[in-house]
C-alpha cells in the first residue's frame, strides 16, 4: 500500500499542473546545488517553477490533471520539471540558454508539453526563439492597422489634392486681380 505522503505529493503536483500553461522536462544528473539554485531563480523570475519529483508520481499527477502523457523516453532518468504559469516562451528561453551554457554540462533539456501538444527539444528551442508575448501582440496590431493606415492615406490624398487645387485657383485669381 502506497504511503500517505505519496498521495499528498500527487495532489500537490496535480494542483500545480492545473495552473500551468506549459511543462518542460530536463535531466539534472550531476548538477551542483549552486547550479540548480541559479536555474530555479532564473525560472522563478519569469513566472515559472522547477519541481523535482519521481517520474511515476508526476505521470500520475498528469493523468489526474487530464494532461497528455509525456513520452517514456522524455521521462526516463532523474528529471526536473519546469512548470510555467505565465508566458511559456520566457521559461523556454531560460531553459534553452541554461542548457547551451558552456560553463555547465549537467542540465539537458529533453522537451515539454505546451497545452496538449508534446514538444521535442527542437520544438522547445523554436519556441524559445519566438519574441516575447508583448512584441508578438504589437506585430499583430501593426499588421491589422497597416491596411487602415493605407486607406486613410489614400482618402486624405484626395482631399489634399482638392485643397491644393483650390489654393492654386486662389493664387491665379489674386495675380489676375
Amino acid at each position: 500500500m502506497p504511503a500517505k505522503i505519496k498521495y499528498e505529493q500527487v495532489d500537490l503536483l496535480k494542483g500545480k499542473l492545473e495552473k500551468a500553461t506549459a511543462v518542460f522536462v530536463g535531466e539534472y544528473r550531476g548538477m551542483t546545488v549552486a547550479q540548480s539554485t541559479r536555474l530555479r531563480a532564473q525560472v522563478r523570475a519569469v513566472d515559472g517553477e522547477l519541481k523535482v519529483a519521481k517520474n511515476t508520481l508526476f505521470s500520475i499527477a498528469m493523468k489526474e490533471a487530464k494532461m497528455e502523457n509525456l513520452p517514456e523516453a522524455m521521462t526516463a532518468g532523474p528529471n526536473v520539471y519546469a512548470l510555467c504559469y505565465g508566458d511559456p516562451v520566457a521559461v523556454a528561453k531560460v531553459l534553452r540558454d541554461y542548457a547551451v551554457d558552456k560553463t555547465q554540462k549537467a542540465f539537458i533539456l529533453k522537451g515539454g508539453l505546451l497545452g496538449k501538444v508534446v514538444l521535442n527539444v527542437s520544438q522547445v528551442q523554436a519556441l524559445a526563439d519566438l519574441p516575447p508575448k508583448e512584441i508578438l501582440i504589437g506585430q499583430v496590431v501593426r499588421t491589422v492597422a497597416a491596411p487602415l493606415t493605407g486607406l486613410v492615406t489614400v482618402l486624405s490624398g484626395t482631399i489634399r489634392g482638392l485643397v491644393t487645387c483650390l489654393d492654386r485657383i486662389k493664387e491665379q485669381k489674386e495675380k489676375a486681380a
